[in-house]
């Protein structure tokens, strides 16, 4: 079984286009990582409590999240030359964030931050769908999002390192990486992406299945619970473990592992999804992910570590598989469904960071942890929703437009299209 799978995996990373993106992927989302590290700082800074600085996190996400649908739609019909400039913007306003001179404009500069990470999502998914062979489409496109997820791993890291040696100035620092992927993706993607990324294919192709709303929106519904949990998770781990007496050596590997092993989950679940169908992988890592949410909570301190990677593994790991189900019932409309399902997902988590701050502030950060377990639950119900393999078969099913030999030669031109990305 191991021999077989082997070829699978040097194709995907023998990709170079797709490992470009994860690159670009890996540096835009090492910002949000960064963030929760900052709080601290903030918090005694501009005398802050949870509820307040879990606004920071609303809004870079809150405008990443609100702006991924218009950059997606964009992308459908412009293609994805201009990627680089998504990484250069960010880094460049990220910056900015430590040299602010007021909390208003911390939100400000944390909020055009998130516009580049908003641009740049649905670029890099759609770019990353067109890269990728059909039969590898689970876990090719993990491998690409598991590029995000490590840059939201090491984030609290590289955090600890730049704001312990020069404080919140050490956001300048933090211009290089975006600037210096920025360019490398504007000078390496400029002819691939007019080649053989979306601008190659007709925006509006001949035929398409018609949007199956209903499991569209559980889509939405189950990547929006899921990034409630994790964003509030990823939030609020450094200041709560600051305030029980642990050091940021300690509070940020903890972070780091609670997102590095939710890339090792992806990855997984995505190889399994390829082989067993998707709907129920997302129910069992919901279902494996309520005892890990609940111990985390009631025992910090170092088993935290083992409780934070079980649900890395579970609770984070499906994100990819819902992507590549919400572009498939978008067929043709990749970039705006990208944009749905990351934006959506986003701003919920945006939204709910405040929300479990407001639990933390009013009954305890162990109540507001406990608290994402019971959304779990509730997540459960909408899982068992979702379309099978078998039903996503039928709701992708080409439907030809009314005059069918007209049909054939945009059929062949996104073939061709295809053979050139293969």
């Amino acid at each position: 079984m191991a021999t077989l799978a082997a070829p699978r995996w040097m194709s995907v990373l023998s990709n170079r286009p797709l490992m470009m993106l994860m690159l670009g992927h890996f540096t835009v989302d090492m910002y949000v990582g960064l963030l929760p590290v900052l709080y601290p700082l903030l918090i005694s800074r501009y005398q802050l409590n949870l509820q307040t600085v879990g606004l920071i996190s609303l809004a870079y996400s809150g405008v990443a999240s609100l702006s991924q649908p218009l950059f997606g739609w964009l992308a459908d019909r412009s293609g994805t030359r201009l990627i680089g400039l998504t990484m250069i913007w960010t880094g460049l306003t990220f910056a900015l964030i430590g040299f602010a001179p007021s909390f208003p404009l911390i939100l400000l500069a944390a909020g055009a931050a998130g516009l580049g990470s908003g641009a740049f999502h649905p670029l890099g998914a759609l770019a990353a769908a067109a890269v990728i062979p059909p039969a590898q489409r689970n876990i090719a496109m993990s491998v690409y999002v598991t590029g995000g997820t490590v840059g939201v791993a090491l984030g609290p890291l590289v955090g600890v390192l730049v704001f312990s040696l020069l404080g919140p100035q050490g956001t300048i620092l933090l211009l290089l990486p975006g600037l210096a992927t920025g360019l490398v993706l504007l000078f390496d993607m400029r002819n691939k992406a007019g080649r053989t990324l979306p601008a190659a294919v007709p925006a509006t192709p001949a035929f398409h299945p018609a949007i199956a709303y209903a499991p569209l929106i559980m889509i939405i519904l189950v990547m929006m619970s899921r990034s409630w949990t994790m964003s509030s998770m990823q939030a609020f781990i450094p200041t709560w473990y600051q305030q029980l007496g642990y050091s940021a050596t300690f509070y940020g590997p903890l972070a780091t592992t609670l997102i590095l092993s939710s890339a090792v989950g992806s990855i997984w679940c995505g190889a399994l999804a390829d082989r067993f169908g998707r709907r129920g992988i997302v129910i069992a890592s919901l279902v494996l992910s309520i005892p890990p949410v609940i111990l985390f909570a009631r025992f910090p301190g170092l088993s935290g570590f083992v409780t934070a990677a079980l649900i890395g593994l579970s609770a984070a790991s499906t994100g990819p598989i819902m992507l590549v189900m919400a572009q498939q019932l978008m067929a043709g409309r990749a970039g705006l469904a990208s944009g749905l399902i990351l934006g959506l997902g986003f701003v919920t988590g945006a939204i709910g960071v405040p929300v479990t701050g407001m639990i933390a502030d009013q009954f305890g950060m162990v109540a507001a942890f406990e608290s994402q377990a019971v959304l779990i639950v509730a997540t459960i119900g909408l899982a068992w929703l979702l379309p099978s393999e078998a039903r996503m078969r039928q709701l992708t099913r080409p439907t030809f437009s009314a005059e069918p030999e007209a049909s054939l030669p945009n059929l062949t031109a996104q073939v061709r299209a295809t053979e050139e990305i293969k």
